[in-house]
């Protein structure tokens, strides 16, 4: 299927990505604590997934068309580029992690919570813009790899939901408004593939397409390693985590085998 023809299921494929965060906010609604061990192993299988694809199919694909000096220097700004995004958003409303969601005991507290999960919802639709290009341009080169893509970001999109809604909820203790801020994080995805969309289509040549394919790689490693893995590493479920990896390896290696 040309590139052209996968913009639909592209912009789909993000959507759904993106508004998993969605899925974290309902969970919310029905636990105190995430279960950090079933949590431990699914963001080390999203790393995994990522890990591989990229080093595996995005870069050397991106190799073959562009040659490699142009490929490595795409890569690398790519984790420039969403390192920078890392590091303008606050340190404590960075997201990567459950810690300071116990139900407030104080007006100070609760206020507290209330900014905390508002900057998460800011810091998280900053996060998510370059993952939605990521699934965008993946799916744009090829829908299968995409859908792969889709369900590993849409993996780590889900605690990320929960991030944004506990502190909310307990805020205020209202489930609508802390879905909403959740849900809303999460429109950033799509959005990063609509630009992208705009950008990339009056450009959409196959140089162009390469250089973003190892670009997108750069973003996905950088996002494993600084976010999905010391998450996942956090919670003291070492073997789980790299089995998680593994798997997710796996998973990927027998996929694009039988593609």
């Amino acid at each position: 299927m040309a590139a052209s023809t996968n913009v639909g299921v592209a912009l789909a494929l993000t959507m759904v990505a993106g508004l998993s965060t969605g899925i974290g906010s309902a969970i919310a609604y029905f636990i105190k604590h995430p279960k950090v061990l079933y949590l431990s192993f699914s963001l080390g299988l999203s790393a995994g997934v990522m890990i591989y694809v990229s080093f595996v199919e995005l870069l050397p694909d991106a190799i073959e068309r562009l040659g490699e000096r142009w490929s490595v220097l795409f890569f690398f700004i790519g984790m420039g580029f969403i390192g920078l995004v890392d590091l303008l958003v606050p340190e404590p409303e960075n997201p990567h992690n459950y810690e300071g969601m116990e139900s407030p005991k104080t007006p100070d507290a609760s206020h507290h919570l209330m900014r905390t999960g508002v900057m998460t919802a800011v810091a998280i639709g900053i996060h998510n813009f370059p993952e939605g290009l990521a699934t965008f341009a993946s799916a744009l080169n090829d829908v299968h790899l995409g859908i792969f893509i889709a369900v590993a970001i849409a993996i780590h999109n889900i605690p990320e939901g929960i991030a944004v809604s506990m502190p909310l909820f307990y805020a205020t203790g209202d489930k609508k408004k802390a879905f909403l801020y959740s849900f809303f994080s999460g429109v950033s995805e799509p959005v990063g593939a609509m630009v992208g969309y705009l950008v990339l289509m009056p450009f959409l040549k196959p140089a162009v397409l390469a250089g973003t394919l190892a670009l997108v790689a750069g973003v996905m490693i950088y996002i494993s390693l600084d976010e999905l893995l010391p998450m996942a590493h956090r919670y003291g479920h070492g073997h789980l985590v790299i089995g998680g990896v593994i798997l997710g390896m796996l998973i990927m290696a027998v996929s694009l085998m039988l593609l």
